[in-house]
């Protein structure tokens, strides 16, 4: 077995590493190494972003990272949906020799975890030695078309909703692109400073994103229009079979009108009869608007782990074996919240 840490582009010189990271099914765009690339340059510098990989034949497990004073934290921030390990030819039994690659006097921190991946990455971290607990992060919602068309799927809205879009979308215009243009995003970024959300943390990330994803024909630029003002924007991109929503914004000034509501009826409407999505993905966070238009919430997870030998990490490991203590103290049964 070879167990190494490679360098992103050492990754993107290593064929095997490279389609692990690639664009392909069951993959999306926070798997990517162009994602991986670009979020360590733009948004972790002067972090130390690496790969961990432990190979053997043609088994791959791949842990993207950043080496940070505290330890390892997740290549990954609030632009990530997900932060997760890679395999190839069933590399999940080699997790816990990458895990024993990392330093013992760090610690490792790693979300927003899916379930299967978290489940997998802490079964590894306590093989290799550490001590490791899974908690709650953030909850994920999603809509599955599952062969419906649009106005099939509309039809089962909340009727407020459905109201909603039909007094106002005569109001308001819609365009959507795929192909970037730095006039539009331009626009994007504008409206975006006016609306209620706080000020985006790296601007050249998205950005960036934004045009390498209308290069390859998967973004879908969102904007809406009130007497030829723009007053709302959306960002999504819809790769492997997903449509992935990013970004939303409107002017707080133009809320009569409903813009966002009107624009997010038509980017719906454009990934279930255009598209042609499996998938429909809102990100992480539980804003109640989101319940409106999606079908299903699961949990991303955060995993905590440490090396017992990490003397300077025993205050936060006896605050993490008390909780889990807690937990069990209490009586759950399949110690769902805590593991």
């Amino acid at each position: 077995m070879k167990v190494y840490h490679a360098d992103l582009y050492e990754a993107q010189a290593d064929p095997a590493l490279a389609a692990l990271f690639a664009q392909g099914p069951g993959v999306t765009p926070f798997d990517r190494l162009d994602w991986l690339r670009l979020m360590a340059e733009e948004c972790l510098h002067p972090a130390q972003c690496l790969i961990a990989v432990a190979r053997e034949g043609d088994a791959i497990a791949a842990l993207p990272l950043c080496a940070t004073r505290a330890g390892y934290a997740p290549l990954a921030n609030w632009y990530s949906f997900i932060a997760r390990p890679r395999f190839a030819a069933q590399g999940a039994r080699l997790l816990p020799a990458l895990i024993r690659s990392l330093s013992p006097r760090g610690a490792l921190h790693l979300a927003p975890l899916p379930t299967a991946e978290a489940d997998v990455m802490l079964a590894a971290v306590r093989q290799a030695g550490w001590i490791g607990l899974l908690a709650p992060d953030h909850r994920n919602h999603r809509l599955h078309p599952a062969g419906r068309d649009f106005a099939t799927w509309w039809a089962t809205r909340p009727g407020q909703l459905r109201e909603t879009v039909r007094r106002k979308r005569g109001k308001v215009s819609v365009h959507i692109g795929h192909a970037f243009d730095p006039d539009i995003w331009a626009t994007y970024e504008a409206i975006y400073g006016k609306s209620w959300k706080p000020a985006e943390g790296s601007p050249a990330f998205l950005r960036r994103f934004a045009q390498a994803e209308g290069n390859a024909g998967r973004l879908r630029l969102g904007l809406a229009t009130v007497d030829g003002t723009p007053v709302a924007a959306q960002f999504w991109t819809v790769e492997a079979g997903t449509a992935f929503i990013h970004k939303l914004a409107h002017d707080p000034a133009a809320a009569v009108h409903s813009p966002g509501t009107v624009l997010s009826h038509a980017l719906f409407a454009m990934a279930f009869d255009e598209d042609r999505v499996d998938t429909i993905d809102f990100g992480t966070g539980d804003d109640a608007y989101k319940r409106d238009w999606m079908e299903t919430a699961t949990v991303r997870h955060r995993l905590e782990a440490y090396h017992p030998r990490a003397v300077r990490h025993w205050p936060a490991l006896g605050r993490m074996v008390a909780k889990r203590a807690l937990h069990l103290a209490r009586g759950d049964a399949d110690d769902k919240a805590t593991r």
